[in-house]
């Protein structure tokens, strides 16, 4: 491949790209480039893809909408005003029925998965960027609706708007993460990958921090929960400012025909000394091979020779339901029915979440160093050796049994934080083909939110007094699906870091096992000399 470009190289300017010719792929040849600044470390990426860093940090802001909303939709629950024209009184405490409050915990996530089937399409018809802006502008109707929540007198039509706010709310969520995650996953070179997909927990919880820090001080006001409702709608519109900063994905471009707008797209992330010839050469031949094996649609990725890449990004989109996500996002309220004050339990869930957010800025170097597959069977390990003691603890009752149980909770995310987490959001952008990736994204979210959403509802019946009232008994229920993610990762999902989209495409085209990947050698790999140069 590198023979037959370095003809046109030099000769090739800005405006020959717009009629660059269309490459034909031989079908029994794929393209195969190796990686071939594998050799740097994390500083040299950092630097030599300076822009790209750039722009991928810019389009992970977006993802503090939905940290934000996550946190403040998810503790609204734990305030006493939220919990007074809400809910019912039992045993002279207000608490909110397990019915409602497995419709709100539904009702998000569950829309969620709309959102993020629409996105494969939009994203797809009309680009990344538009995809982004629509998801901002109905997630800020949503917030517009549950602020107006609490204006009927009737308690049940209170409770009913709220959840169309919510639900709406959860299809825009849905959009802007499916969308994010695919554009990045299109952009960023091998080198920073995995690092740089780290940024969705980091945003996650840095939106859950400010979240917290905003339900704690409107935590003792009359209604305060309406001023938390209000406070999102800055957040919302963070996703369509970046839709209009950061530049539309050049894969999109070229699957679209648009080559020259991709050239100009691609130069923008680059910037300077970078060949940004050679990468739209690159990237338009390895588009053009996947389109000799599989079509961009939705059926396609269920497909034989796609149905296991799709299978991976599905159960990579569920480990963080399986280490607890949807119970550790709800920590203060769930730590209220084991026994802790209003007060203190916002206190312990920003606690938790500062300690996670810490742990996912440390992950940035371990994901540069370690791979996927270790990441997930140690984090997924020691989770399920937390929730099991918290579960034993919680066959007592006591003061020890509360803070034991938020101490093991606090300790779930910042184990799983420091690789479980980012690593599964990694393996879901990188396991599909490039023609796939908005729909394999699609799929990723759409899952994620039909897990959340019936996490969501059950649990609430599982822990709550009403029902079947585990409280920190709940522990064993997470210690067994966690050990469950365990032996699905160690059989199923392989190891995939630093691998171009071509010699992944090439692995899994010849049947490798799981464990078989990292040992696969490229057969035109070559080493290049090691040197502190970028």
């Amino acid at each position: 491949m590198a023979d037959r470009n370095d003809t046109d190289k030099n000769s090739l300017t800005t405006e020959r790209v717009e009629t660059v010719p269309s490459l034909s792929p031989d079908p029994n040849n794929s393209p195969l480039e190796t990686n071939e600044f594998a050799h740097l470390t994390l500083k040299q990426s950092l630097i030599k893809w300076r822009r790209v860093t750039l722009y991928s940090l810019c389009m992970t802001s977006a993802i503090l909408m939905y940290g934000y909303d996550y946190v403040v939709i998810g503790t609204i629950s734990a305030m006493p005003s939220f919990q007074r024209d809400f809910g019912i009184l039992l045993n002279e405490k207000w608490i909110l029925p397990s019915l409602w409050l497995g419709l709100w915990n539904f009702i998000s996530p569950g829309l969620s998965t709309l959102g993020a089937i629409a996105s494969g399409f939009v994203g797809d018809r009309f680009g990344r960027r538009v995809s982004l802006a629509l998801g901002s502008f109905v997630c800020a109707v949503g917030v517009a609706i549950c602020f107006v929540s609490n204006r009927p007198d009737d308690i049940d039509t209170r409770r009913g708007v709220f959840l169309a706010g919510k639900g709406l709310q959860g299809g825009a969520i849905g959009m802007v993460m499916a969308t994010a995650q695919t554009h990045m996953s299109e952009i960023l070179p091998p080198n920073l990958r995995g690092p740089l997909l780290a940024f969705f927990p980091i945003f996650t919880l840095l939106g859950q921090v400010v979240g917290a820090a905003v339900i704690y001080a409107c935590l003792e006001r009359e209604s305060g929960y309406v001023l938390a409702f209000a406070s999102q709608w800055p957040f919302s519109a963070l996703p369509l400012v970046m839709a209009l900063v950061v530049p539309e994905s050049p894969a999109y471009l070229i699957r679209r025909g648009r080559e020259g707008e991709a050239f100009r797209a691609q130069r923008r992330l680059d910037g300077e000394g970078v060949d940004t010839e050679g990468m739209i050469r690159r990237l338009k031949e390895n588009i053009e091979w996947e389109r000799t094996q599989a079509r961009a649609t939705y059926q396609d990725s269920f497909r034989r020779g796609n149905l296991r890449r799709t299978m991976i990004v599905v159960f990579a989109s569920i480990v963080p339901q399986l280490f607890g996500l949807t119970l550790l996002g709800k920590a203060s309220y769930f730590i209220q029915i084991v026994g802790m004050k209003a007060n203190l339990s916002v206190i312990v869930l920003i606690l938790g979440i500062v300690c996670g957010l810490l742990a996912n800025a440390a992950s940035l170097p371990i994901l540069a160093r370690f791979g996927r597959r270790p990441l997930l069977i140690s984090g997924l390990s020691v989770a399920a050796l937390f929730w099991g003691t918290m579960g034993i603890a919680g066959i007592w009752e006591g003061p020890v049994v509360v803070w034991y149980s938020a101490a093991m909770m606090i300790l779930v995310i910042v184990f799983c934080g420091l690789g479980a987490w980012p690593a599964s959001h990694i393996v879901c952008a990188e396991t599909s083909a490039l023609n796939l990736r908005a729909k394999a994204q699609g799929i990723a979210w759409f899952n994620v939110g039909v897990v959340g959403a019936l996490f969501g509802f059950v649990l609430p019946y599982i822990f709550n007094p009403d029902q079947g009232d585990l409280r920190a008994k709940t522990g064993f229920v997470f210690a067994g699906l966690c050990l469950a993610g365990v032996v699905i990762t160690y059989f199923c999902v392989p190891e995939m870091k630093g691998r171009t989209p071509a010699e992944i495409d090439r692995m899994f085209e010849l049947g490798l096992s799981a464990r078989e990947f990292s040992k696969w050698k490229n057969p035109i790999e070559q080493v290049p000399e090691k040197t502190g140069a970028v």
